[in-house]
């Protein structure tokens, strides 16, 4: 794409910032600029901005405001820098004698010259009889010609970097690490994080609180000596920060730790295959001091995630209603018994025992009661199973997602950061090259 600014500040218009001029050069842009001494400071403002753009300034003069002050303090002399690219046409000299035209002129050359202009070209120009057009139109072509010259040198220079940084950014890259290592960093981060180990103690848990619930009233008590793993590894309770909180997981094994360490290099070698050594470096770098930060981002995810029911199952309930119903029969049963053991060993008339099937009734209520509740004890153990493996699994897949996200946040993120700026880079050249 060519785009040149050419600008002129006429006192009036010419033929020179006319619109389709027939034999304007070709890339030629005409910006006609407001008056440098317009009233409308927007105006000001706007032309003062474009100056410092325009490739050739043509300044059109009017024979009556030539010497204007404002024209020589604010925009000539400021740009005397600037005076090979500048361009003096005195406009309307068809109005003036050829000797005031030639002295007017005269009058500008010393004027530019004590503004520090030295020797820029004055022009004296007519729209009327097209005096002096030619020569502007050869000092416009020339700009032109040398702003092709400038840009086109400027572009191969710019195409033959850009081939070199193309070249140095390497092959593309695949999109997506391979799944296998990406599996295989999750799975070492698991290790890490203790995951095997917070699901055991969740699935312990359950049966643990489940017998507690649903056992036999008689034995459930033991079970209470024991201590609740979940509450040991300090993964149970209300209100736990993560922020705050650690957890009581027993502390990495040095094998446990090496081999997270090793899955984190060997995920970044898989996902820089192919990149230049210098982003390699700078993505390792920027896992290692992930690597070091991973104990405890892992620590407080696991801490964070909800492992127990928020409520326990409604059976449980229904369970230990019945397990005080069976309880409140045998006892029944017992202490019938007792009161008949009691009358006869005091020689006192016992009343008549009521029999079931030729079963004593108070006998058949104690058996009745201690056996159906051991066998319901029984029962609800083994549904108590089935459900602390089915909290086990829900727990494992919580910790699973809370690993995967410290592995994206602090393993997969800084290095997809490292690669899209890989990436940027090597679009960015290709553009620029082709």
């Amino acid at each position: 794409m060519r785009e040149r600014h050419e600008a002129a500040d006429p006192a009036s218009m010419s033929p020179v910032g006319a619109p389709g001029l027939p034999d304007a050069p070709e890339g030629l842009v005409l910006l006609d600029l407001p008056d440098h001494d317009s009233v409308v400071v927007e105006h000001r403002e706007r032309a003062e901005r474009l100056v410092e753009r325009a490739d050739l300034l043509v300044w059109v003069l009017d024979p009556q405001k030539y010497a204007d002050a404002a024209l020589h303090e604010r925009y000539l002399r400021p740009l005397a820098g600037h005076a090979d690219v500048m361009v003096l046409v005195l406009n309307q000299v068809d109005r003036l004698a050829p000797a005031d035209a030639a002295a007017c002129l005269a009058d500008v050359r010393r004027l530019a010259r004590e503004d520090g202009l030295g020797d820029v070209p004055v022009l004296g120009v007519s729209a009327r009889t097209g005096a002096g057009l030619a020569e502007l139109r050869e000092l416009l072509a020339d700009a032109v010609r040398r702003r092709e010259a400038a840009t086109a040198r400027r572009t191969a220079d710019v195409r033959a970097v850009a081939r070199d940084v193309l070249a140095a950014c390497g092959d593309d890259l695949p999109d997506r690490a391979s799944r296998t290592a990406q599996a295989e960093l999750h799975r070492a981060l698991e290790a890490a994080a203790g995951v095997d180990t917070v699901v055991d103690a969740v699935r312990a848990s359950a049966l643990k609180r489940a017998r507690a619930a649903t056992g036999w009233p008689v034995t459930r008590w033991l079970g209470r000596l024991r201590p609740d793993p979940l509450r040991r590894l300090r993964l149970d309770g209300p209100d736990r920060d993560p922020d705050l909180v650690r957890s009581s997981l027993p502390s990495q094994a040095p094998a446990v730790a090496a081999q997270a360490r090793v899955a984190v290099r060997g995920f970044v070698r898989t996902v820089t295959q192919g990149a230049p050594e210098a982003w390699a470096r700078a993505v390792d770098q920027r896992a290692a001091d992930a690597v070091a930060s991973l104990p405890d981002a892992l620590d407080r995810a696991v801490v964070a995630t909800r492992l127990s029911a928020a409520r326990p199952p409604r059976w449980w309930r229904a369970v230990d209603v019945v397990q005080w119903v069976l309880l409140g029969v045998a006892v029944l049963g017992l202490l019938w018994l007792g009161v008949l053991a009691a009358l006869g060993y005091l020689q006192l008339p016992r009343p008549g025992t009521p029999t079931w099937h030729g079963i004593p009734v108070p006998t058949g209520l104690l058996v009745a009661g201690v056996v159906a509740g051991l066998l319901l004890a029984l029962v609800a153990r083994g549904l108590a199973g089935l459900g602390a493996r089915r909290r086990a699994r829900v727990a494992r897949s919580r910790l699973r997602d809370a690993v995967a996200s410290v592995a994206d946040e602090r393993v997969r993120l800084p290095v997809g950061e490292e690669l899209a700026a890989l990436s940027t880079c090597r679009a960015s050249a290709a553009i620029a090259a082709s």
